[in-house]
């Protein structure tokens, strides 16, 4: 059986019934900015790695929409992705894989790389910046 995961339907299927998906963009990317694929892609390594189950990563997401929606947020699907980020944030954390600081440290890092790269580069973080010993 493939259980591969290759796109948002892949993995609505194997976290099971309840998994939210977004909305989709007018032509029907799943993506709008790269950020957002970047953090699916992120997402599925970490998966991959046994970080989370499918359905847990599902019980996460699900948590922080419901939370945006109690903050009073766009209900229009605008902010799913960042819901998908903090919700692989605190999955991070919690699995103590970083700490909220770290990864506040590691996001500048890559701000300030990305500032300094010429357009069409590669974004290439040194080891200090990256924060490893």
């Amino acid at each position: 059986m493939n259980t591969a995961i290759h796109d948002l339907n892949d993995l609505a299927r194997a976290c099971g019934d309840g998994f939210p998906m977004p909305a989709t963009a007018n032509n029907g990317a799943v993506f709008e900015e790269p950020w957002q694929a970047h953090a699916f892609a992120m997402t599925l390594q970490l998966h991959e790695k046994g970080v989370f189950t499918w359905p847990e990563w599902a019980t996460a997401l699900t948590h922080e929409i419901r939370a945006g929606q109690t903050r009073g947020e766009a209900s229009d699907g605008s902010l799913y992705y960042t819901h998908w980020l903090n919700a692989l944030e605190q999955l991070v954390i919690e699995r103590q894989l970083g700490t909220p600081d770290e990864i506040h440290d590691l996001e500048h890092a890559w701000a300030d790389a990305a500032e300094r790269t010429p357009h069409g580069q590669p974004i290439v973080l040194d080891v200090a910046e990256r924060g490893a010993v």
